[in-house]
């Protein structure tokens, strides 16, 4: 197709702009060749005729579906407005940084921090292709690391740019990028050393400029080594022509090295004063730029920083301040001050006080360099002359050692970095990262400017080298012509600079001349390059500089200064001052040695490409271009050994005006001024950077050859609608898309067909999409012009069918009006009559007829079928009477001969189970009486007690009233009586004060023991309802703590009626005289004497006491021992042979039939149930009593206190008198007790001895029936245990009547009587305990019987096996030495493929518990302990093992859980036995609490659950993205656009072609094999959960950083496959995991893409709905938002600032990305095991036959 042709109407032109360089304009008017003009019209709507000829039309405009691509080079026009629209579109509209052009990676400097560069997006492009994801710095350091790890091949990435471009910055987050991804657990170190090493370089390598806060002033290659693990093991540098001018001169705003402004910063810390440093404005070389201070930089946070990195690079305080010195040192030699003496002559005071700082910093003699730092010495071959210098020349060389010294100091730290992050091993492979200053032109170009730019020469020759071949190579692969492209090619510039006689080899020869000059130097070159070398050229209007045509610019360069710089050479005199230092580091910087070997040996040579004679001179090998020509060589050479990666970094603007302000993350901030706008991306820069840094020589490279390239697929889904209907008959995709390309592009050269691609030249790509487009329209009119014409089809079809309906009704009304008359009715209807009758009649004759027939039918059918059945019934009658007869009498017979036989033996073994019940009825028995007789006594002793307190209280009361009358009368007796009694006062105030403490005393103790006894019911109550258990084993001891509590509550409240009496006659007796007082004092004290006798007379009867209890227990200790050696003999004379012949093995397997004992079990249980529930109604009535009773004995305190009170009011004048009344009376009133309580220990003591002889009485009796009925079970061994069972049952039953009687007895008894009753109770029942003990002994005997039977029975079995079923106890017998067999049979060895399927779920689980209820039962608890800690072990052994098993991790989950809940479920906790059979409630353990390993099984099992949920993400997460995104679950409706060159790079689709069947089949296998491991369901929706949040997530992360799969094709295939997820939940069963809230963010996601975003309504829907996502997400997706045709609109900005204004209250986060190893919390939930511990099975495939079932 001829380019002409393209310019038609409605297409779009660039056309040159001074302003904005490049501007757009519409074609008004189609272009035919031969045309003067082109007719366009501006964006404004200027009309404009732009001139044109065939070769000079304005560069097409892509369409609008290419622009904002990834890639440059799939645009479909390449050039530079194209290049430029593009980098413009997503920079200053979509705010992304990074665009593709072809091999190189273009970064747009955006002068402000993103949110781009987080671990979680490392994650997110790490093992990703290039070209999958958006364009990043990360994904070109995942190619190079991929292609370094799969090809074994070292790789370079080479960054360059301008100054401020973000060279530093790029480089810094590649190194990041390879130390997050190689990062390894035991070396982790080493990836923080390389990393640290950036602070250093940058603080003395960097500088403030014009251009950037933060430049790079000297070129970096970085060399990070790797092993054979891929692991960075350690890192070299090498660095290239550092700029030393800036230490002694910086222009206007700019600044010295960092260095130098952080130790000023710091010179007041203690350990920098000895460096006498001051502020940075103070220093001559730190104060000539006149910006001391960048703005938001902190230097001295820095110099912090700094001294960390030194530290982490093992770099310890005194290297840092001996580098800190030698900077110091630098600072204090630029103020020295250089005088002129005369116009030849100057000098240095040697007293300048920082000279002598200089001198003491570095070791130096004070005078030998203020002498030689103005004079210098030459050397001749006859004398040695002393030289002076001028003042200009002083100062000159004192620049130059400071240059010198701090070169020396840069690379010594740049060595002593090496040498920190050296390894010893040898490396595996690297990869070098290359900051590199670019392509530079200033107004003023030097020496710096000219080396800089030969760097940028080389590097661009080696550029072009490696772009042709890959070129070469993709043609090689896909069998296409090689031609050889025209190109620029700069080998003759690079000859012009370095080969014979070149720029560079002048500059070494007019430096050796010793009167050389810059002058003579740049003769030279005039006269051998001027109009002899088109790239060279003098300038017309100078004769100091010269221009060189670069690849990117012509630049001019002044001569001024070039042979000094090229020297860089201090005098000797100098030197050798330096190397009589004292300072080590100083005498090392000047020594002289052998020059340092470079890295790569001898191996590498420079040759240029002219040959260039080698000098002798040994200057010429050590002037500054020569060394910088050598190291460039050897850069030059190490990157033509690697594959190189490029990196180009631009400036958007001078400014440094940041692309967004902080108000706006991903969006637009409104209101931005146009000339701002165009004020941060200044295009004309831009234009000039592209130019310099080679890409638009790629994109023009690429254009003349083929730079479009399709596969055949993509070809075929984009363009299938070009294609007619026999091609796509054709079959053969290939066949198809070839003869699609004939028919439409004639000319054959514009495209080529390779092996898997098409290749097309620029343009054609524009016109297959014209054409495209152009289809789609035509057929759009078409469907619009049907659709249109079926809705007014459908319409007129609609109104034609009203009319229609309207017609029909007005002429039947019509009619009607003209035809309906009285006659034609009256006819009409009586028609209707006749006609009703006739149908009538008509069909009930055909109903007769029709039902006639079917009775017929019926009738001969029903009797076919009756007598069909008569004949088979009288045929099976008779058998079937004869098979009833014969059934009958062979089940009667079988069932009374089992029954016959079994039946004693089934007796035996039921009667060990029910007295094992009856032990501890009767145990409840006992302590429920004991408990009785308790309550009743508490219960009358509380009856008498309120009875005498509410007596007490009425007598109070009446002696109140008489008292207060009283106290009238004694008060007028009392005033006559004061003058007598005041003369005994003074003899009486002592006993007074000493009866009023007794009496405060004797209060408090009162109302103490009040509290005290008031509380202690309470709390004795409160306890017995918390602990019934407890109280009922020790309720003999708590009914002794009532009784004594009850008694001294009536000791009180005797005590407290004594005083009531006492302060009564206390008022009667104070009439009677004092001689009758002393008299009965007298009385009281002797009798007072007799206390002590008493108190001693109770001590010796309780001891009495406690040795008659003491003889008793002796004697049922003795008469236990009787009848346990009793009980031996008569086992041994026990005859096993007679019990074997009477029981034969069948009569054993079938015990246990009748089930009588069951039955009188059950009586007896129902029995002690209502005997139960009595006991808690009274005990019940009991506490409500007690509860009354302690609120009256309060009511009571409460009133005694207040009366307690009123007298002491009443009586303070003679209270002395009243107080020692009362002591005396009180003390004479204890006497009677004292005799009382002695005369009842001797009764007790009496009915003790009594009660003892009738026990052993009744012993020796007992023993005797022992005897009797041993003897004759001997005899009747059959009818025993029902005997037993019997006579148990009457006890019982007895034991049960006469408690009922007592209890009825109990309630019409007065509270005396039930006292004494309940002791007599307490006798009787110790009696009836030493029968239980009897008992006890009987079935110990029976159950030692029935053991001798059993085991009889087993060896029975053992000989003859039994065909009756086997009764087992739920556990497993093995040896401790058997344990490390079991363990390693059990779990080390177990696999569980193939043998899962038909395993009981948990069985290992089970077998363990098993063995561990054996252990158990042993009650061993060091084989307890043995086996948990054993089996722990081995599982996590095992898991250790299989840490990437799937099958084996979600096996051994399972089975820790299920043994974790078979510890639990037979742990005898009540929580846990409530889904418990009676079965599974007795095998529980019995003998040890394993809560403790519970908690252990529980953290096991914790990490297994994590390692299992790892092992699953890392087996889903290559898939999630093909299968989510990539593939198309609805084939067809997604169209492919334009890849460009990054499809085609050397990253090789080393991934399978997963679909979102393989993610759901993956989802399948794991639900699966989690059910057939029997992991617990809860577990599985958990973990499904999980699994879908990481799909989610994966998605979600994938989607933001790429930009192709943001559309509303993509969003649509997206909600179909949620639709796939969501279903196979569904079809799984496990919508109740949430694991569906998980896929919310991407369903909003993909509704997003899918809604319509141009409206506000729009807006606020979108607000609404996205509410699972953040704003930062939903800006991002509204941004990236990428059309597939031209039919659908990009998002504009407009819309975008509306949802943002929607969204900005939202306080979300700010994180763009979702955290994919987010785990959400787990729990194991308790769940029972429903099978029987009795009938498991153990299979034989688990090789446990040593294991013996009990």
């Amino acid at each position: 197709m001829a380019v002409a042709e393209l310019y038609t109407k409605y297409n779009r032109v660039w056309i040159p702009d001074p302003e904005e360089v490049w501007r757009s304009a519409e074609i008004v008017q189609d272009y035919r060749a031969g045309d003067k003009v082109l007719h366009l019209r501006l964006e404004d709507g200027t009309e404009l005729e732009y001139p044109s000829e065939l070769g000079t039309l304005p560069p097409l405009r892509n369409p609008d579906i290419l622009v904002g691509e990834n890639d440059l080079t799939a645009l479909s026009y390449l050039h530079e407005p194209a290049v430029l629209h593009n980098l413009r579109v997503r920079f200053a509209e979509a705010r992304l940084i990074y665009t593709y052009s072809g091999i190189i990676l273009v970064a747009i400097n955006p002068y402000k921090q993103l949110p781009i560069y987080g671990d979680a997006i490392i994650h997110a492009y790490s093992g990703q292709n290039m070209g999958d994801m958006d364009p990043h710095i990360f994904a070109v350091a995942e190619e190079a690391y991929k292609q370094m790890a799969r090809n074994n091949r070292n790789q370079s990435v080479i960054v360059s740019g301008e100054s401020g471009a973000g060279k530093t910055v790029s480089a810094r987050y590649a190194m990041r990028y390879f130390a997050t991804v190689s990062k390894s657990s035991s070396n982790t170190q080493v990836e923080d050393r390389v990393l640290a090493s950036n602070p250093i370089t940058e603080a003395v390598g960097n500088a403030k400029t014009t251009r950037n806060d933060n430049s790079s002033r000297f070129g970096k290659y970085t060399e990070i080594s790797f092993d054979e693990r891929n692991q960075i093991v350690g890192a070299n540098m090498r660095t290239y022509l550092l700029e030393k001018s800036r230490v002694v001169f910086q222009s206007e705003n700019e600044r010295n090295y960092h260095i130098f402004y952080q130790l000023c910063a710091s010179a007041r810390r203690s350990e920098f004063r000895h460096l006498k440093l001051d502020r940075a404005e103070e220093f001559s070389y730190t104060r000539m730029g006149g910006s001391a201070v960048i703005e938001g930089v902190d230097d001295e946070a820095d110099m912090v920083e700094t001294q960390k990195t030194f530290a982490l690079l093992g770099f310890h305080e005194d290297f840092q301040l001996d580098v800190f010195t030698v900077l110091a040192a630098i600072l204090h030699l630029g103020n020295v001050q250089v005088t002129a003496a005369g116009a030849e002559r100057s000098s240095i005071s040697e007293d300048d006080c920082h000279l002598k700082v200089f001198c003491e910093l570095l070791g130096l003699e004070r005078s030998q360099v203020a002498q030689w730092l103005c004079h210098r010495k030459i050397v001749t071959t006859s004398e040695t002359v002393v030289k002076p210098m001028t003042r200009l020349q002083a100062i000159n060389a004192r620049d130059a050692l400071a240059k010198k010294i701090y070169a020396h100091l840069f690379d010594f730290i740049v060595d002593k970095i090496n040498g920190a992050l050296g390894f010893s091993g040898r490396r595996h492979s690297f990869i070098g990262v290359l900051d590199i200053y670019g392509f530079e032109t200033f107004d003023v170009n030097s020496f710096e400017q000219f080396c800089i730019n030969y760097a940028n020469e080389k590097l661009q020759q080696q550029f072009n080298l490696h772009v042709f071949k890959l070129e070469q190579e993709e043609y090689m692969k896909e069998d296409i012509p090689w031609t050889l492209i025209d190109f620029y090619d700069n080998q003759p510039v690079i000859d012009l600079i370095e080969a014979k006689m070149g720029i560079l080899e002048l500059l070494d020869e007019e430096c050796l001349l010793p009167h050389g000059t810059d002058e003579n130097w740049l003769q030279k070159l005039y006269n051998n390059f001027v109009n002899k070398n088109p790239l060279f050229e003098k300038p017309r209007m100078s004769n100091t500089a010269f221009l060189i045509q670069h690849f990117a610019d012509k630049v001019e360069y002044q001569c001024e200064g070039f042979l000094e710089k090229n020297r860089d050479t201090v005098y000797e005199t100098l030197v050798e001052t330096m190397q009589a230092s004292t300072f080590h580091l100083c005498a090392l910087f000047f020594q002289e040695g052998p020059a340092p070997s470079s890295p790569f040996g001898s191996a590498i040579t420079v040759k240029p490409a002219k040959q260039v004679l080698k000098s002798s001179c040994k200057h010429l090998r050590t002037s500054v271009g020569s060394k910088f020509r050598s190291s460039l060589a050897l850069l030059m050479e190490t990157l033509n050994a690697t594959t190189p990666h490029y990196v180009r970094c631009i400036k958007p603007n001078d400014q440094k005006l940041p692309f967004e302000s902080t108000a706006s993350l991903w969006g637009v901030v409104p209101g931005t001024p146009p000339h701002l706008a165009s004020l941060r991306f200044d295009s004309r820069r831009i234009v000039q950077q592209l130019r310099a840094c080679g890409v638009l020589e790629t994109i023009r490279i690429s254009a003349q050859s083929y730079p479009s390239r399709w596969t055949y697929i993509e070809f075929y889904s984009r363009y299938g609608v070009l294609m007619t209907r026999q091609e796509l008959a054709a079959g053969d995709k290939k066949r198809v898309c070839v003869a699609v390309l004939h028919r439409l592009i004639q000319d054959s050269n514009q495209y080529q067909l390779g092996k898997t691609k098409i290749f097309f030249r620029a343009g054609q790509v524009a016109y297959l999409e014209k054409l495209r487009l152009d289809t789609l329209r035509q057929a759009c009119v078409v469907i619009q012009k049907r659709v249109r014409g079926w809705l007014q089809r459908k319409k007129f079809l609609r109104a034609r069918h009203a009319a229609v309906i309207i017609q029909r009704y007005c002429r039947g009304q019509l009619t009607v009006r003209k035809a309906v008359t009285a006659r034609a009715l009256k006819e009409t209807w009586a028609a209707i009559v006749l006609q009703r009758h006739c149908r009538g009649y008509l069909v009930r004759s055909l109903y007769q007829l029709i039902r006639v027939a079917a009775i017929t039918l019926q009738a001969h059918t029903r009797g076919l079928l009756a007598r069909r059945k008569y004949r088979k019934m009288l045929e099976e009658h008779k058998a079937v009477i004869l098979q009833k007869h014969a059934r009958a009498w062979l089940a009667r017979r079988r069932f009374q001969s089992i029954r016959r036989l079994v039946l004693n033996v089934q007796l035996a073994h039921r009667v060990q189970r029910l007295q094992k019940k009856l032990e501890d009825q009767n145990r409840e028995n006992h302590g429920l009486v004991e408990k009785l007789t308790s309550l009743a006594a508490l219960r009358a002793g509380d009856t008498d007690k309120v009875q005498k307190l509410e007596q007490e209280l009425e007598r109070a009361a009446a002696q109140r009233r008489s008292t207060e009358e009283k106290e009238r009368k004694y008060r007028d007796a009392v005033e006559q009586k004061l003058a007598a009694l005041q003369k005994h006062n003074s003899e009486l105030e002592i006993q007074k004060a000493q009866v009023q403490l007794r009496l405060q005393e004797k209060t408090q103790e009162l109302e103490e023991q009040m509290d005290k006894l008031t509380k202690q019911l309470l709390d004795d109550v409160q306890k017995e309802e918390r602990q019934r258990a407890l109280l009922e084993k020790s309720f003999e001891l708590k009914a002794q703590d009532y009784e004594k509590q009850l008694q001294s509550l009536r000791e009180e409240t005797l005590a407290l009626q004594r005083e009531k009496a006492q302060l009564q006659r206390e008022l009667e007796e104070e009439r009677v005289a004092r001689e009758g007082l002393k008299g009965e004092v007298a009385r009281l004290s002797q009798q007072a004497k007799t206390i002590s006798e008493f108190e001693k007379e109770i001590e010796l009867l309780q001891m009495q006491k406690i040795d008659v209890e003491k003889l008793v227990q002796s004697q049922k200790r003795e008469m236990r021992e009787k009848m346990s050696k009793v009980t031996r003999q008569l086992l041994e004379s026990y005859d096993i042979e007679d019990v074997r012949s009477r029981l034969s093995a069948e009569d054993l397997g079938r015990l246990n039939e009748d089930g009588e004992l069951w039955f009188a079990y059950e009586g007896l249980k129902k029995a002690t149930r209502v005997l139960e529930s009595h006991f808690q109604s009274q005990k019940d009535s009991y506490e409500k009593e007690i509860e009354a009773l302690n609120f009256k004995v309060e009511h009571l305190s409460q009133e005694i206190g207040r009366l307690q009170k009123l007298f002491r009011e009443e009586s303070d004048v003679h209270e002395n008198v009243r107080l020692e009344v009362a002591r005396l009376t009180l003390e004479n009133m204890m006497i009677p007790d004292f005799k009382q309580q002695i005369s009842e220990l001797e009764k007790q003591k009496q009915e003790l001895e009594l009660r003892l002889q009738e026990q052993t009485e009744k012993m020796k009796g007992k023993t005797e029936e022992l005897w009797d009925l041993l003897s004759r079970e001997e005899e009747e061994e059959e009818g025993a245990p029902r005997r037993a069972l019997d006579s148990q049952s009457e006890r019982d039953t007895a034991v049960e009547e006469q408690l009922r009687g007592r209890q009825g007895a109990g309630e019409l008894r007065q509270p005396s009587e039930a006292r004494g009753e309940a002791s007599g109770l307490l006798l009787e029942n110790r009696g009836l305990e030493e029968e239980l003990d009897m008992k006890d002994r009987v079935i110990k005997k029976l159950q030692d019987q029935v053991k001798t039977l059993t085991k009889t029975i087993e060896k029975a079995q053992d000989a003859h096996p039994s065909s009756g079923p086997t009764e087992y106890l739920g556990m497993l017998q093995y040896r401790r030495e058997d344990e490390a067999r079991l363990l390693q049979n059990l779990i080390l060895d177990l696999k569980p493929r193939g043998v899962v399927v038909n395993m009981l779920p948990g069985l290992p689980a089970h077998i363990l518990l098993m063995c561990l209820r054996y252990a158990d039962a042993q009650d061993d608890a060091a084989m307890v302990r043995s086996l948990l800690d054993g089996a722990i072990s081995a599982i996590k052994q095992v898991v250790k093992e299989h840490l990437e098993d799937f099958e084996m991790l979600s096996f051994w989950l399972s089975n820790t859980c299920h043994f974790l809940n078979c510890l639990k479920q037979y742990s005898g906790e009540e929580e846990f036995m409530r889904q418990n059979s009676p079965s599974q409630n007795k095998n529980c353990l019995s003998n040890f609490d394993l809560s403790e390993y519970r908690q252990i099984l529980s953290d096991v099992a914790i990490r297994i659950y994590h390692q299992f949920i790892i092992v699953m993400e890392n087996s889903i997460q290559p898939i999630i993205v093909p299968g989510m995104l990539e593939y198309e679950s609805l084939q067809g409706l997604s169209g492919l656009k334009p890849t460009g060159f990054r499809k085609r790079s050397s990253s090789i689709d080393d991934t399978d072609a997963y679909t979102m069947t393989s993610v759901l089949q993956q989802l399948s296998y794991f639900h699966c094999t989690m059910c057939q491991s029997g992991l617990d369901a809860e577990l599985v929706r958990q973990a499904v959960k999980q699994l879908f949040y990481l799909i989610g997530a994966v998605t979600l992360n994938s989607l933001f950083l790429r930009k192709d799969m943001c559309s509303c094709r993509k969003g649509m295939q997206i909600r179909c496959n949620i639709s796939y997820l969501e279903e196979w939940l569904k079809d799984k069963n496990l919508q109740a995991s949430a694991a569906k809230d998980t896929l919310e963010p991407l369903s909003q996601v993909a509704w997003l893409l899918q809604v319509k975003k141009t409206t506000d309504s729009d807006a606020q829907e979108i607000a609404e709905r996205c509410t699972s996502l953040s704003t930062v997400q939903i800006i991002k997706i509204l941004n990236s938002y990428t059309p597939i045709d031209d039919f659908e609109k990009r998002v504009t900005l407009s819309f975008v600032r509306k949802v943002q204004a929607l969204l900005s209250g939202r306080e979300d986060s700010v994180q763009l990305m979702l955290d994919t190893k987010y785990l959400f919390p787990a729990t194991f939930p308790f769940s029972a095991s429903p099978h029987a511990l009795e009938q498991l099975q153990i299979p034989s495939s688990l090789k446990l036959g040593f294991l013996r079932r009990l």
